[in-house]
Formats: structure tokens, C-alpha cells, sequence
């Protein structure tokens, strides 16, 4: 009789187990799945895009509105450095504003810049903010963005490493857009939308 309720005992022990750790390879499949096709958090690391984020805040990117739409002006994505970038080997992330898309003319004139011929409106960037030219976008010299690719500023102009120097990214660079600020609790929001 005691054999039977140790075994009945076991039996019910092992099953239990067994339930458990199905559970856990559910569970970290769904969390798998829901980052490589649904969304990833994102730390932001350095000043770049200051003060619309802040060093050590952290934001959710989503990845699916990309597979059906392409990124908009004004978009705030995540993308892979470019391979001329010296972190390119380490797989670094950079976050940047989307600012011309492909077929577009930009240039960036007397610390303004100008899409199309007209000059963007950049009320979402701090009052009197200069824009400066770099490497790749040269004072008063429109480039025209290539077809498939995007041209990205950081918000921070004085202080980011951007388009302005390396040029525009591929479109298979960027992976998702920031839509949700979730650290620190004091700034959980959606990020908002900007148009130009």
C-alpha cells in the first residue's frame, strides 16, 4: 500500500514538473517570437536624441507596422550602424529621427534644414537649435536621399553622430520605430507623432 502512494506520489510529482517546464518553453517562446516580430525594448545610450530622450531611458520599438508600411518622416527608428561606423562589428543600435525619405532633396542652409526645397519645421526640436553640416551633408548642398535608403538626424544636433556624417541608411538597417517610453515610470508615454 505504501509503494502505491509513493508511486501515485511520484507520478503526480513528475507530471507537476513536467507541466511546469512546458509552461516555461511556452512562455519563453511567445517572449521569443514577440521580440523578433512584434517588439524589443531599447535602451537609449548617450545624448544623441536629448532632450526628446534622455540617457538610461528605456523605449519599446515595434517592428510590425514597418513590414507593411515604410518609415515616415518625423518617425523615430531604430536602426543597425551603418557598416562604416567603428561599432558596426559589435552590432550597436542607434536611435535618430527620420528626416528625408527616398527621392527626397535635402540640405541643410544657415543651421536650418530644407526638404524639398522648404524648410522643415522643427518645433519639436529645443528653440534656436543650429543644425551644422558634416562629412556627408556639406553646408548649402542638397543630396538627394537614394531609393531605398533614409536619411536620419539625431534631435540633438550639436552632440549626435548622424546622417549629416555618414550618409543615409539602408532600408534593411532599421528595425522598428519607438512608439512607447516605459523608463523611468515618471515618463511612461507614447512617443509623439511629429510631421513635417
Amino acid at each position: 500500500m505504501k509503494s502505491n502512494y509513493k508511486y501515485q506520489r511520484g507520478f503526480a510529482l513528475g507530471k507537476f514538473f513536467l507541466e511546469f517546464i512546458q509552461s516555461i518553453v511556452l512562455a519563453l517562446s511567445v517572449f521569443v517570437l514577440f521580440y523578433l516580430f512584434v517588439a524589443q525594448p531599447n535602451e537609449v545610450k548617450g545624448s544623441s536624441m536629448f532632450p526628446t530622450f534622455k540617457n538610461g531611458e528605456y523605449l519599446l520599438t515595434e517592428k510590425i507596422s514597418y513590414q507593411f508600411n515604410n518609415p515616415q518622416r518625423g518617425d523615430v527608428v531604430i536602426f543597425k550602424a551603418p557598416p562604416s561606423e567603428p561599432c558596426a562589428e559589435d552590432e550597436c543600435e542607434y536611435i535618430k529621427r527620420v528626416i528625408g525619405l527616398p527621392g527626397d532633396r535635402v540640405m541643410v542652409k544657415e543651421g536650418d534644414v530644407f526638404v524639398n526645397g522648404e524648410m522643415i519645421d522643427q518645433s519639436f526640436l529645443p528653440e534656436k537649435v543650429y543644425t551644422s553640416e558634416g562629412e556627408y551633408m556639406a553646408e548649402g548642398e542638397e543630396k538627394e536621399v537614394p531609393e531605398g535608403e533614409y536619411l536620419c538626424f539625431g534631435d540633438n544636433r550639436p552632440n549626435s553622430r548622424d546622417g549629416r556624417e555618414f550618409g543615409p541608411i539602408n532600408r534593411d538597417l532599421i528595425i522598428g520605430k519607438a512608439f512607447l517610453r516605459y523608463w523611468p515610470i515618471g515618463s511612461i508615454g507614447l512617443i509623439p507623432k511629429v510631421n513635417f
